[in-house]
């Protein structure tokens, strides 16, 4: 698979959360490289949208999210787990898509030496701090350009999914614009992880993005 071009990207949060769906993202871990294909992503805009980290504005946390398209906005949450996206849009205008599930695509041996609590390979990307934890994703990956061939992190081209496997629906654990059905994923995957309702937690992606 050829590295998805970025100009897909350049685009509304919504299409290009569409666009994800089937596509790979490639990790080089300490272990060994780790790639998932996505199942399951949400999408977050800019100041129109209550529910993104960038609803009031750019902040040193949420630059990222203000483009290029392309690249990794990354933000810890709870206090316990990072949580990745994929920034979309013009240069300039804010806007993600956070990345809620895959299936691994990879050798599962590296995938369970690096999840070795996972007690199923559905389960190894199963939700957005499992997925950014078995790709190593932290800090230091905020920024980082998934576009290129030389980024430690690389999102591959999957071709676009059947319209007919897409399903919509409300994003998880927002405090705001929780109705929205921005959460999308491939109908029939067991690896899309369950939905919760929001409890008035802060999310570009699951409690209010800040």
């Amino acid at each position: 698979m050829s590295l998805l071009d970025r100009g897909e990207l350049v685009t509304d949060v919504l299409p290009a959360a569409v666009r994800l769906l089937g596509c790979t993202v490639e990790s080089d871990t300490p272990d060994g490289t780790v790639a998932v294909r996505l199942v399951e992503v949400e999408a977050y805009r800019g100041a129109d949208d209550p529910a993104s980290h960038s609803f009031r504005g750019r902040t040193p946390r949420n630059g990222v999210m203000f483009g290029p398209a392309g690249h990794l906005y990354v933000y810890f949450v709870y206090g316990m787990h990072f949580c990745a996206n994929i920034t979309c849009l013009e240069d300039g205008e804010a806007g993600a898509v956070l990345l809620r599930a895959g299936e691994v695509v990879s050798d599962p041996g590296v995938a369970f030496a690096r999840r070795p609590t996972a007690r199923r390979e559905i389960d190894l990307a199963r939700g957005p701090a499992r997925l950014a934890s078995l790709l190593g994703l932290g800090r230091e990956h905020n920024g980082v350009d998934v576009a290129s061939p030389t980024s430690p992190v690389r999102v591959l081209a999957g071709p676009p999914v059947d319209p007919a496997l897409v399903r919509s629906g409300p994003r998880v654990g927002v405090a705001a614009a929780h109705d929205l059905p921005w959460r999308f994923w491939l109908d029939g995957s067991p690896a899309v992880s369950p939905y919760r309702p929001g409890r008035g937690a802060p999310s570009a992606g699951p409690a209010r993005q800040g």
